[in-house]
């Protein structure tokens, strides 16, 4: 009898200490997942600037083939903004390799930066169709590891507390949306500077152009600040329609259309910004509300007393 009433004593408080046990586990991985987070989300930015830059010299490089030496000067600045990513994302891949499952390591980071120097290097005897593919390649990479690290370390460990859509959109919809402007504005480019559109060019705009606005339509269904990217993004299409499109002859400068078509990614990029800035602010949050339940929850047996 005495020792079923020891038992009956010793379960409870075992279970009790097995819950209590279990709360604070889940609460240090949340803490874990929550700092993950917060340091993806600054990788993601170091891709997103990265992503930026290839971009534009991508856009660059048609033109500077296509004939349009204006841009040669611009090339050689916009590499100068390049190398120091580069440099960062390196050091982003050391972390990233320390997960079990890493999205990509530091030996990926030199194949890429490897092939960026060949780019680089031998660009001057590249047709337009190499550059844009070559270029198209290394965003492509950049791109996958976004997608990876945002889903990996954010969305997956953290989606019941982000607004739903934010982080598809943050490092898929719209990074998908600013590579699908890039290409438009690099094959475009080449386009405005011979005057004229070929074939393969129309059909290939035309992809883009539909692309473009399908992926903007996505992004808006998720979050209605991105209202003045949308409107940058539909004038684009339409000018590409109007000016490239409609007839054989081509009514615009590559100048004016590089202009254009990066202002409209600029707004495509802000816009992911944004939303990045968002996820900070709900992670923030997160960390508040989590670090005023742990309080009440120390202070509650003390009150009961």
């Amino acid at each position: 009898m005495n020792n079923f009433s020891l038992l009956l004593f010793i379960i409870p408080i075992g279970l009790m200490c097995l819950v209590m046990w279990w709360v604070r586990r889940r609460s240090n991985l949340q803490g874990d997942h929550r700092d993950n987070a917060q340091a993806a989300l600054k990788a993601c930015n170091v891709l997103l600037q990265l992503i930026g830059c290839i971009q534009q010299h991508r856009g660059m490089s048609t033109a500077f083939i296509a004939g349009d030496k204006g841009f040669q000067q611009r090339l050689v600045s916009k590499r100068s903004e390049i190398d120091p990513l580069i440099a960062q994302l390196q050091q982003v891949a050391v972390i990233e390799n320390a997960y079990d499952y890493p999205c990509f390591t530091p030996n990926d980071i030199t194949l890429w930066r490897h092939r960026w120097g060949v780019l680089t290097a031998e660009l001057a005897d590249y047709t337009v169709e190499k550059s844009i593919a070559t270029h198209s390649n290394l965003i492509a990479s950049l791109l996958n590891w976004l997608d990876a690290i945002g889903e990996a370390r954010i969305e997956l460990p953290m989606g019941d507390v982000m607004a739903e859509g934010a982080v598809r959109n943050f490092a898929h919809r719209l990074p998908q949306l600013t590579e699908c402007l890039g290409q438009a504005r690099a094959t475009g480019s080449g386009v405005a500077a011979q005057s004229s559109c070929s074939a393969v060019a129309r059909v290939r705009l035309m992809f883009l152009v539909s692309r473009a606005e399908s992926l903007i339509d996505q992004a808006c269904a998720f979050d209605k600040q991105g209202s003045y990217a949308a409107l940058k993004v539909k004038a684009l299409a339409s000018m590409i329609r109007s000016q490239m499109l409609a007839s054989q002859h081509v009514n615009v400068s590559a100048e004016y259309y590089f202009s254009e078509a990066t202002a409209a990614i600029d707004a495509v990029f802000q816009w992911a910004r944004d939303c990045g800035q968002n996820l900070e602010r709900q992670l923030a949050q997160e960390a508040r509300t989590h670090k005023a339940g742990r309080s009440i929850a120390r202070q509650t047996p003390s009150a009961g007393n």
